[in-house]
C-alpha cells in the first residue's frame, strides 16, 4: 500500500488554526479528512494531495530529522506486545504499558512509534490502519504481518514473526557496520589531513617557495594553485565539496532511474556484486518464506515483496517473476526466465513446489544466504584493509613527491648558495 503526502490546514476548537503534512495509507482525500477531524477534533479547512517528487524530498528530510527506530528497537517492542497478548494482556493496555515504562520515555524514535500507536488505536483505527499509516516508522513486511494477524486472529504470532525477522535484519546490518568502521575511520583521517594541508600547510610552503625564487616541478604548481583557489574560495569550495556528496544522495534517493543503473552496476561489478547478490536472494528468501508461511497466495506474497526490495536489481526481477506468475506459471519457472538467480535456489525452489514444501526450502535457502552474507562481509573487511593502507599510503607519498621533495631540493640549493 503506498502512503500519500497531504498538505492540510485544519480549525481548532479554539479558533487558531494549524498547518502541517501527514502521511496516510489510503488513497480517498475524503478518509484523510475524517482522520485530520478525528485527530485533531477540528474542521478541515485545507487538503490537497502533494505530488511524487514532493514526497520523496519530504520523507528523505524526514529521516535526517526525525527520531530515527531502529531495527532492534522495532524488534523488542514486537517481542514485548506478542508477550503480553500471550498473556492476555489487550494491545491497547499493552501500549499504555510500554508508554509508561523509562525505556520508552520521551524523545527517542521508539517512544514516538509507540505514543503513535496508542493515539490511533485510542482513536478508532485497527490495528491494522494503526502500523499502515505510519510506513516512516514501521517497514511494510511488518505491516502486512500485522494485517494477516489481525485478520486470521493471530496477531500474537505474527507479532513474534515479526520480531525474530527484524532481529535477523539487524544483526546482518550490525554485521555489516562492524566491518566499516576500520575503513570509514581511515578515509575520513585521509579527507582531514587532505583539507589540512591544502587550507593551512601549502599556503605556508607556497610563500616560502616564492620568496626564493625556486624552480617548481608541474605536480608541485598545480597543487599549489588548487590550494590558494581553495583558500581564496572558501565559501564556493566548501559548498562545491557538500554539492559533491549530497548530489548523489539525493539523486540515488529521488531518481528511480538513477537508483536502477547504480544497482545494476553494482550488481556487474566484483565485490559489491558478491555482496548485492548475498544480501538479496537472504532478502528474497526470507522475506518469502515469512509471508508464504503466514497464509498468503504467491501473487500477493510477490507483490509485497516488490514494494517492499530496496534493490531495484531485484525489484525488477520480482515484477518480472509476478506478471509470468499470474499466466499459471510455476515460481521457479518464472525465476529461471529472468536469469538473475543462482540454480541452487531455482532447484530447491522446484522441488519445494513439487512436494508442498516451498516454505521450509525457502527458509533452508535464507539461512544458507545469511550464513553466506555473515561470511562475505568478514571477508571483505579483512580485504579492504589493506585497500585502505595502500590508499593511505598512496596519499602520503603524493605529499613527498608534490611537496615534501621540492622543499628538500630548496633546502640543497640554499645551502649551496651560501657556500
Amino acid at each position: 500500500m503506498i502512503t500519500q503526502l497531504y498538505f492540510y490546514r485544519v480549525l481548532l476548537p479554539d479558533g487558531k488554526t494549524k498547518t502541517g503534512l501527514s502521511q496516510f495509507a489510503f488513497e480517498r482525500e475524503f478518509s484523510a479528512q475524517l482522520w485530520l477531524e478525528r485527530r485533531h477534533k477540528a474542521i478541515v479547512l485545507t487538503l490537497f494531495r502533494c505530488p511524487a517528487w514532493l514526497r520523496g524530498i519530504a520523507r528523505f528530510f524526514a529521516s535526517l530529522f526525525s527520531p530515527s527506530v531502529t531495527n532492534e528497537d522495532l524488534s523488542g517492542l514486537m517481542r514485548d506486545l506478542s508477550l503480553m497478548m500471550r498473556g492476555g494482556v489487550s494491545i491497547v493496555e499493552g501500549l499504555r504499558t510500554l508508554a509508561d515504562e523509562t525505556d520508552f520515555g520521551s524523545g527517542n524514535g521508539i517512544a514516538t512509534a509507540v505514543n503513535i500507536l496508542h493515539e490511533e488505536l485510542e482513536g478508532g483505527a485497527t490495528v491494522s490502519q494503526a502500523f499502515s499509516r505510519h510506513a516512516e516508522l514501521f517497514p511494510e513486511i511488518v505491516s502486512n504481518l500485522v494485517d494477516i494477524g489481525n485478520e486470521s486472529g493471530s496477531l500474537d504470532r505474527m507479532f513474534l514473526e515479526a520480531s525474530m525477522h527484524l532481529e535477523r535484519i539487524a544483526t546482518m546490518g550490525r554485521d555489516a557496520r562492524r566491518a566499516l568502521i576500520y575503513p570509514a575511520f581511515v578515509f575520513i583521517s585521509i579527507l582531514g589531513a587532505a583539507v589540512f594541508w591544502m587550507y593551512y600547510v601549502i599556503p605556508g610552503l607556497s610563500n616560502m617557495f616564492r620568496q626564493f625564487h625556486a624552480k617548481m616541478p608541474p605536480l608541485t604548481v598545480g597543487v599549489m594553485r588548487f590550494s590558494e583557489w581553495m583558500h581564496a574560495n572558501f565559501v564556493v569550495s566548501f559548498f562545491l565539496l557538500l554539492l559533491l556528496i549530497l548530489f548523489p544522495v539525493l539523486a540515488f534517493r529521488l531518481s528511480g532511474k538513477v537508483r536502477n543503473k547504480a544497482f545494476v552496476l553494482g550488481h556487474k561489478l566484483p565485490i559489491s556484486g558478491l555482496l548485492l547478490r548475498t544480501s538479496g536472494m537472504a532478502f528474497f528468501t526470507e522475506h518469502l518464506a515469512l509471508l508464504i508461511r503466514a497464509g498468503l497466495n504467491m501473487l500477493q506474497s510477490l507483490d509485497i515483496l516488490e514494494r517492499a526490495t530496496t534493490d531495484e536489481y531485484y525489484r525488477d526481477a520480482i515484477g518480472n517473476i509476478r506478471r509470468v506468475v499470474e499466466r499459471g506459471e510455476h515460481l521457479s519457472v518464472a525465476m529461471r526466465a529472468t536469469n538473475r538467480f543462482p540454480p541452487l535456489a531455482l532447484r530447491m525452489i522446484a522441488v519445494g513446489e513439487n512436494t508442498g514444501t516451498l516454505d521450509e526450502q525457502l527458509e533452508h535457502l535464507a539461512q544458507e544466504y545469511r550464513r553466506r552474507l555473515t561470511h562475505v562481509i568478514a571477508s571483505l573487511s579483512e580485504i579492504i584493509k589493506p585497500v585502505i593502507i595502500l590508499a593511505a599510503g598512496a596519499f602520503f607519498i603524493f605529499v613527498i613527491v608534490a611537496l615534501l621533495l621540492p622543499v628538500y631540493d630548496l633546502i640543497g640549493q640554499v645551502m649551496t648558495g651560501g657556500r
